[in-house]
């Protein structure tokens, strides 16, 4: 089977703290003289219940790991790694997700939170060979009002290239605040050339996905995989071109699906959907985006054709120019079209350290990216 991490691919679902890996986590903690809980770095992925009182478990482990992060350095730091270990991965394009009234009271507010993380994303692509965008996202915890300040916000540095806001999001338990009223943000940043991303059908099930359909109008629907449990509302998806931003770990984790297996992928493929797979919080999940497209191959059974077209289908749905569209998706084509290591037979030992020609076109491939 073919190197998944020289799948050339984009990475659409990724939050700010939680793309953090636990090494880097360690050493801010130690920096600061901060105390972790040992649930964040025992290497044990998290597992909680679907209920009001299992997200609360994760947003406190959430907001534990939140806590380290109290400088400028640690602010670049992570969009450093998140580029690093990505790229690592195959992953030519990532689009990382903040909210800065997080970090704002390290480092003077959130408009010099957003110009870091945005300045840390185009110094990032340069020493990694990828593009990172941003998605400006706000909570579904605090007012509507709230939003709109950060939608203005995000709307001042819109674009699609490294370092720039590419999208508005809304994120948090699902479960509190009222879709409608944050309907004024997301027209903001949709003036503004912004992409709508928020999340929605996760820990609320398909009524909740039509909600959000209705008043934010989304291009993306972070997770939306309870929308398989209504064909109408799949079909709704579908006939929209929303791309679904499928998580699977997560999905696991916070106990929306017993395991892997369940995690409703192939329905949702075979209706039509577009869907990038993401890995949400890798921190607290312990899985990252080529244990997602894994997943894909062992429990779902996707042939290496299919995860290609998994990984064209993240690619189109990224908010990068059509030229780097265009790279990344010839790179999936190469991919391809390089021998399956399955076929070649016994290892010949005088050309064992031989790389595979997939090798050499990643390599290539970013080379040129950067």
């Amino acid at each position: 089977m073919r190197d998944l991490s020289l799948l050339p691919k984009a990475h659409l679902h990724l939050h700010f703290t939680g793309s953090m890996d636990v090494p880097l986590l360690r050493d801010m903690a130690a920096e600061h003289g901060i105390r972790v809980p040992s649930a964040l770095v025992d290497a044990d992925p998290l597992r909680v219940p679907a209920t009001a009182r299992g997200w609360f478990r994760f947003q406190r482990l959430y907001d534990a790991a939140r806590a380290c992060v109290r400088s400028e350095a640690d602010m670049r730091r992570i969009v450093d790694s998140a580029a690093r270990l990505d790229a690592a991965e195959g992953s030519g394009r990532l689009e990382i997700q903040v909210d800065p009234t997080s970090y704002a009271p390290f480092v003077g507010g959130i408009t010099p939170a957003v110009e870091i993380v945005l300045d840390a994303a185009r110094a990032a692509s340069a020493a990694h060979g990828l593009e990172v965008g941003v998605v400006v996202a706000a909570s579904r915890m605090k007012h509507p009002l709230d939003a709109r300040t950060l939608a203005r916000l995000a709307a001042q540095y819109a674009g699609d290239g490294p370092g720039e806001v590419v999208g508005f999001g809304l994120s948090n338990d699902e479960r509190h605040g009222d879709t409608a009223a944050f309907a004024g943000a997301f027209r903001i940043a949709r003036r503004a050339g912004l992409a709508s991303v928020p999340h929605g059908g996760e820990l609320l099930g398909p009524d909740h996905v039509t909600a959000v359909l209705d008043e934010l109008h989304p291009d993306r629907l972070g997770h939306g995989v309870r929308a398989s449990e209504d064909p109408a509302v799949l079909a709704r998806v579908v006939d929209a071109g929303v791309t679904l931003e499928v998580c699977p770990s997560s999905n696991v984790s916070l106990g929306v699906y017993p395991g892997l297996e369940d995690v409703p992928l192939r329905t949702l493929v075979d209706a039509g959907a577009q869907v990038a797979l993401g890995a949400d919080d890798p921190l607290l999940f312990g899985a990252r985006l080529v244990d997602q497209y894994e997943a894909a191959r062992t429990v779902h059974g996707f042939s290496d054709a299919q995860l290609a077209d998994l990984a064209r289908s993240s690619i189109r749905a990224s908010l990068a120019s059509s030229g780097t569209k265009a790279r990344l998706l010839a790179g999936v084509e190469a991919w391809l079209a390089a021998p399956d290591p399955a076929d070649a037979g016994p290892a010949d030992p005088d050309v064992a350290r031989t790389r595979h020609p997939a090798d050499a076109v990643a390599a290539g491939d970013r080379v040129t990216n950067r």
